[in-house]
């Protein structure tokens, strides 16, 4: 049976087009794929002119397309990209269960197009498709951080994140569990090299910029900031970036961040707000209980385990 893959372009407003490619070494042909990877490497010149990247998808290991999700931003009427996310894909396991996580990856925006909301647009909307398209189920996740505005936007848009500065230390088993098996096996999702310590207590990566991210260590002067200072004070705290540290952030998109995510980026008055509120909540109600209860392929909690197929 032949695997389809999210592809998805659309206008997102204010003269700009949204293009959605999953798992692009997959679904792409090479011609294709070495377009999209300019188109990456576009937006990666005008916010490091002077620099480079060789992790990830900018690695030479091009495999690293198949597990990824590409979310790309065009101008409309030049057809030239200005912003993109590479989210991440990785394989870990969770209660016993083998689970698909989400990194939420790099993201990175033309300096001429800054403060017009499209890193929220980059972080969240590709993530809600993918949780619409896994049947509502909630997803794990990830990020890693030095920059205090992202930091504070993951914390307000998804749910059981942590570290927080409600909650800066003594992560729960879940998160120590996931943390400990990205620190082990998927490092070069991010970037970070293997002499890198990690802190599990506080959730803090020590002298994280040595495994290919090295040109996007900042000082604390120079990292965005978040509209809270609560987020701002506990980066400046916890962080030392003369080192080059990050937090490495875990959390979970459900139902309520994914409204919660759609009530922010629509604006409540917006006719799309509302028909977003309300297909989230007839899903919840109505038609997400039977989608889970027939497919038997996929666990559903302790009502049923997943299916196991006949040898």
């Amino acid at each position: 049976m032949t695997t389809r893959y999210l592809k998805l372009t659309m206008g997102v407003g204010r003269g700009l087009r949204l293009r959605i490619v999953e798992r692009p070494g997959l679904s792409l042909s090479p011609q294709a794929l070495d377009a999209l990877r300019g188109d990456l490497r576009a937006v990666a010149r005008t916010v490091l002119p002077q620099g480079d990247l060789d992790y990830g998808v900018f690695g030479a290991d091009r495999s690293r397309l198949d597990n990824s999700v590409i979310t790309l931003v065009y101008d409309a009427r030049t057809k030239a990209p200005v912003a993109f996310n590479a989210l991440a894909l990785m394989d870990v396991s969770l209660a016993g269960r083998p689970i698909e996580m989400l990194h939420l990856g790099l993201v990175m925006v033309d300096p001429a197009l800054r403060g017009r909301g499209l890193s929220e647009l980059l972080y969240g909307l590709t993530c809600v498709l993918i949780f619409l398209r896994r049947q509502c189920r909630p997803v794990m996740l990830s990020n890693v951080t030095q920059v205090p505005a992202v930091f504070g936007m993951v914390a307000e848009t998804f749910d059981q994140v942590f570290p927080t500065p409600d909650r800066a230390a003594d992560p729960s088993f879940a998160h120590r569990t996931l943390s400990r098996q990205i620190m082990a096996r998927h490092r070069h999702v991010f970037g970070v090299g293997a002499d890198a310590e990690f802190d599990e207590t506080r959730s803090v990566i020590l002298n994280a910029y040595t495994g290919g991210s090295d040109d996007l260590k900042k000082t604390f002067e120079s990292a965005p900031k978040h509209r809270k200072d609560a987020y701002n004070a506990m980066c400046g705290r916890e962080l030392d970036y003369g080192r080059g540290d990050d937090f490495l952030q875990i959390g979970q998109l459900n139902m309520e961040a994914a409204g919660r995510y759609l009530s922010r980026v629509a604006g409540p008055a917006s006719a799309p707000w509302l028909a977003g509120r309300l297909v989230l909540f007839a899903i919840q109600s109505a038609i997400l209980p039977v989608v889970h209860w027939f497919a038997d392929d996929q666990p559903w909690g302790r009502l049923r385990p997943a299916r196991i197929p006949r040898p």
